[in-house]
């Protein structure tokens, strides 16, 4: 395994690649702006795409390594995130290499940050299809990211794993044949969290909202489950992103008095919010529900700090089979790591990562139409997943139906990173997002562009 730099300057030539109905990469690249750097503009010899051989591995007899793409962020909101999932791919990249690759060829993987930035993303895997040759593209915890990347991956027919972004828009309105999403999305865990969270608490709640595409869907979601239950929302407050003083929304919940608060907050936002909810002995007035709570946000804050009760897809403490396993293959391949033990973001990037592979070697071509038509409707055993009830890619929508967790606080751990305590866990059937079919439309295998790397 490797993960190396963005820069490519190898030779390369042409080859024929199989006829298609449906408009070919190649095309798209000569049509497109990016021709002008594959022509040089950069100085580099021109670029013909991930469809060419090099002519090093044509000489050597080698095959040439397979080329992914890891497009998770280092830097912003969501660098913490981005962090975990690229190891999780890493892991299962490895795994691979270890038996000797994948069709016999060597995996690589390339890493350039998304920056938390949906512009960034959008340049990112333009780089990546038209100049280092990836043949398939994963990561992403941002939804307005991973809708970026994957406008790209689509126009190319680059097969995209959306590994950790939760909006229900991704397998909705902004679904595409080639983007897969592993994560539970807003509708998923609402389902799950709220029709309790109103028995238990009480019927006034107010949401507090980060303010881009995942934090909107998300409370959108909350709000009609919570009416449909006889709960009322008494406010939404926006929160933009990248918020560190929350003093004016912790402000306005002391005058509301709600029963119930729930968040959709993400990333360092969710960290420093926690934080000073605790200064203020706000967790102790009111009710807090976190629709979604990934690992790396609140590892480290300690106890005082994770209040409330929150979704999640994985548990690194679940007793299942396989899961201690799991944990030591992670410690081992990762010694001294701040945070020492996988979360729910490692365990979605492990395990999308693994997937796509076991579909290249069952389809026995990295041909896209091929690779898509294996993931469309597969099924995945719970005890394959470490999780409670089997799991399915949708054909529909292209989300990973798996199993959602609701957990609180332990109050008494087993040992020191034990800090989750998991309430419940809801069958994937029970807690489906029904809005989503209606909303994506999925591009036609047609007029998606066919390659094979």
């Amino acid at each position: 395994m490797s993960d190396i730099n963005n820069n490519d300057t190898s030779d390369s030539s042409p080859e024929t690649t199989p006829d298609s109905k449906a408009t070919s990469r190649r095309a798209l690249l000569k049509h497109s702006s990016l021709a002008l750097v594959g022509a040089g503009l950069y100085g580099a010899a021109p670029f013909m795409g991930p469809w060419k051989h090099n002519h090093a591995w044509a000489q050597t007899g080698q095959k040439k390594p397979l080329t992914i793409g890891l497009t998770m962020d280092a830097s912003g909101l969501y660098a913490a995130s981005g962090a975990e999932e690229r190891l999780g791919a890493m892991m299962a990249i490895k795994e691979f290499n270890d038996k000797g690759g994948v069709l016999g060829r060597r995996i690589e993987a390339i890493h350039i940050d998304t920056e938390t930035t949906p512009a960034t993303g959008s340049r990112v895997a333009e780089r990546m299809i038209t100049r280092n040759e990836a043949a398939f593209l994963i990561g992403a915890v941002h939804s307005g990211v991973s809708n970026a990347i994957s406008q790209v991956a689509q126009k190319y027919g680059t097969v995209f794993f959306n590994t950790n972004s939760s909006s229900p828009t991704e397998a909705g309105k902004d679904c595409h044949r080639t983007k897969f999403v592993w994560d539970g999305n807003g509708t998923n865990f609402s389902n799950a969290i709220v029709k309790n969270a109103i028995k238990a608490s009480g019927r006034n709640w107010v949401l507090l909202t980060n303010d881009y595409v995942w934090g909107h869907t998300t409370s959108k979601a909350t709000r009609a489950i919570v009416e449909a239950n006889g709960g009322k929302i008494v406010e939404e407050l926006l929160v933009p992103q990248n918020t560190r003083d929350f003093s004016s929304y912790l402000l306005k919940l002391q005058q509301l008095k709600p029963n119930v608060v729930a968040t959709a907050v993400g990333g360092d936002d969710i960290k420093a919010l926690r934080q000073q909810v605790v200064q203020l002995k706000m967790n102790q007035t009111m009710a807090w529900i976190n629709n979604q709570q990934d690992w790396p946000d609140v590892y480290g804050l300690g106890p005082e700090a994770i209040f409330g009760v929150f979704g999640t897809t994985w548990y690194w403490r679940l007793n299942l089979p396989g899961v201690k396993e799991f944990v030591a293959a992670y410690q081992k391949q990762f010694p001294g790591m701040a945070i020492r033990v996988p979360g729910n973001v490692y365990h979605n990037g492990y395990m999308a990562t693994r997937e796509l592979l076991r579909c290249v070697e069952e389809a026995g071509t990295t041909n896209n139409i091929a690779v898509i038509k294996k993931l469309e409707g597969r099924k995945m055993s719970a005890a394959d997943r470490l999780q409670h009830y089997d799991a399915w890619m949708d054909p529909v929508t292209h989300q990973c139906q798996q199993t959602i967790y609701m957990a609180s606080y332990n109050d008494q751990p087993s040992e020191k990173d034990d800090i989750f305590k998991i309430l419940t866990q809801a069958d994937p059937k029970d807690v489906m997002d029904k809005d989503s079919a209606g909303a994506c439309k999925l591009e036609s295998y047609e007029a998606t562009p066919s390659y094979e790397a």
